[in-house]
């Protein structure tokens, strides 16, 4: 071989030698070499970020420092695997950086060979699965809190269908009252879905639950703007569900003159506690207009399933009180309750002024 052909081939192999670390150091994943005794011989700068150290600072150094104190035989067993010739498929496992913070990296190391095929050490390539660990930890905790939400629905329908099926004889109203109260489950459920269960307006609660019985004009609503807990939103939904069916059907959005007004409120009670303040009030507009639907209907009368809601599931599961009065032109609902079961914790009250609609 002459000297130019030999001047040819050295190039190429420059050449190529400069492209490959070009590559291995634009790489986003950390690429790191060492020799068969654990020695950092090769650091791209991507293991800079990764890791915090510069290249200065890792070369030389045991490859030991990126691993946490109780995983150093974790080391021992792969250059055991290198020795032999064998490769370390992809495996999770947990590195250290400079400053002492762990890290969840994916590695995979393969033998590094000589020009005469001797093993002479081991290339390591590191890629931070701590996005796809966070991820997966998310969608656990989404599944367990998912697996808890749906045990709940399950036992608040289980008591709607027992306690219902109590006060109804008749297998036609029965359905109908259960497939209603089962939609307004549905539709509080609808409103948390929509934040992934960050909580909701209790605004936009009032009138998604309202919606189904129209006459908006007749309807209005005063206060804070506030965003309820999970537990607030599905309770005082099956309160405004239970309202806005005896309003229909005997109060006063079942007469021409009849108007609901809903207003709440944050106050500061004994021991500079905040309590939360509703106010369902509705009136029928003529007292005779009240009377025409049957004593034993409407809430008030007898213990039916919105009088317990509205009486003691809403009230109890809010630790808070309420009182249900019923008049011949109207009907009041009150609740008071701790702030702390109602708003969610460091939202709660977004603008002090009220909001009417």
């Amino acid at each position: 071989m002459n000297m130019t052909s030999y001047g040819g081939i050295f190039r190429q192999n420059a050449n190529a030698d400069a492209r490959l670390a070009a590559i291995v150091d634009s790489s986003y994943d950390a690429i790191i070499g060492k020799n068969l005794n654990s020695i950092i011989t090769d650091w791209n700068q991507a293991a800079e970020r990764m890791f915090g150290y510069t290249a200065e600072e890792a070369v030389g150094q045991s490859i030991l420092m990126l691993l946490p104190e109780h995983m150093h035989n974790e080391e021992a067993e792969i250059i055991g695997r290198i020795r032999r010739g064998e490769g370390v498929g992809s495996h999770e496992t947990t590195r250290k950086r400079k400053d002492g913070s762990l890290i969840a990296v994916s590695i995979t190391v393969s033998p590094i060979r000589n020009s005469a095929g001797e093993i002479i050490g081991a290339s390591q390539i590191a890629r931070d699965i701590t996005p796809a660990k966070e991820s997966e930890r998310r969608i656990r905790l989404l599944m367990r809190e998912v697996n808890h939400r749906v045990k709940n629905q399950f036992a608040v329908i289980l008591s709607m269908v027992r306690e219902t099926s109590k006060r109804s004889t008749d297998p036609g109203e029965f359905e109908e009252l259960i497939r209603a109260r089962i939609m307004a489950l549905s539709r509080s459920h609808d409103l948390l879905v929509t934040t992934e269960w960050a909580g909701a307006s209790l605004f936009d609660l009032v009138q998604e639950h309202l919606k189904p019985f129209g006459h908006e004009d007749r309807i209005s609503l005063s206060g804070p703007l506030l965003t309820l807990q999970s537990n607030a939103v599905q309770n005082l939904g099956m309160a405004f569900h239970e309202l806005g069916t005896n309003s229909s059907k005997y109060g006063a959005l079942a007469s021409g003159g009849g108007r609901i007004e809903i207003t709440w409120k944050v106050e500061t009670g004994p021991e500079a506690q905040r309590r939360f303040h509703l106010l369902w009030h509705e009136t029928s507009g003529t007292a005779a207009t009240a009377q025409k639907a049957p004593e034993r209907k409407g809430l008030g009368e007898r213990k039916g399933f919105g009088t317990v809601v509205l009486q003691r599931v809403a009230p109890q599961s809010l630790s808070g009180s309420s009182s249900l009065e019923r008049s011949p032109d109207g009907l009041k609902w009150t609740l008071d309750a701790p702030i702390e079961a109602i708003v969610v914790p460091q939202l709660g009250i977004e603008d002090e002024s009220d909001f009417k609609g």
